[in-house]
């Protein structure tokens, strides 16, 4: 199943999701999903709702489920499409005003600050800021490239202004860090993809 989403570039946290899901439908019946009929997949999901599972976590329940059927087992279940699906009650997102956001941001100091103010200030997802890199950041344009971005699609959003000096110095410490950091030996990062085999020494550059 794990080499099944990978193949379709799913998110590790939708994986490790999708794979629980199954364990837990496994655990519930004491069987193998092959053995089991559609009284008993709606039996476990019923037992999700009556047990307080949130209606989007129900749901994907049902999407690991059909994956594990028709992806995995190579035994489609079209009565999974009848189910009922309870309803998601979206409720109004809480935007912050400026002078709050500002309240925030003066509350806090270091790395977390800056972190927070590009959230805010470039529109990046938190994953998106923790795994930005030095070259994905262009201060002559203003702007930074968001690489794998949900959906795995790549992306460009803004650098602002007031965030230069602050990313600037901060990049100084990190230099510093690693610098001293490849001194004793260390100073490696984790690279995407194949780059670990095809660069064998970009790792620490």
């Amino acid at each position: 199943m794990r080499a099944e989403l990978r193949s379709h570039h799913y998110s590790s946290s939708t994986e490790k999701s999708y794979v629980a899901w199954a364990r837990r439908l496994i655990r519930f019946h004491q069987r193998h999903p092959r053995e089991l009929a559609a009284a008993e997949i709606k039996q476990f999901l019923d037992h999700l709702l009556l047990n307080g599972a949130s209606a989007s976590s129900h749901l994907q329940a049902i999407c690991a489920i059909r994956l594990l059927y028709k992806c995995v087992l190579n035994e489609p279940a079209p009565w999974l499409d009848g189910l009922v699906r309870p309803r998601n009650q979206r409720p109004l997102p809480v935007v912050l005003s400026k002078e709050e956001v500002r309240a925030v941001l003066d509350r806090m100091k270091g790395t977390p600050k800056l972190m927070a103010a590009l959230l805010y200030g470039s529109g990046l997802r938190l994953l998106e800021c923790a795994r930005l890199r030095v070259k994905d950041i262009d201060f002559a344009s203003a702007q930074i490239l968001v690489r794998q971005g949900k959906g795995r699609k790549d992306r460009v959003t803004l650098l602002p202004a007031n965030l230069r000096l602050p990313l600037m110095d901060h990049l100084k410490q990190v230099q510093a860090l690693h610098d001293a950091d490849l001194t004793v030996g260390a100073g490696s990062v984790a690279l995407p993809g194949a780059l670990s085999r095809k660069l064998p020494n970009a790792s620490k550059s």
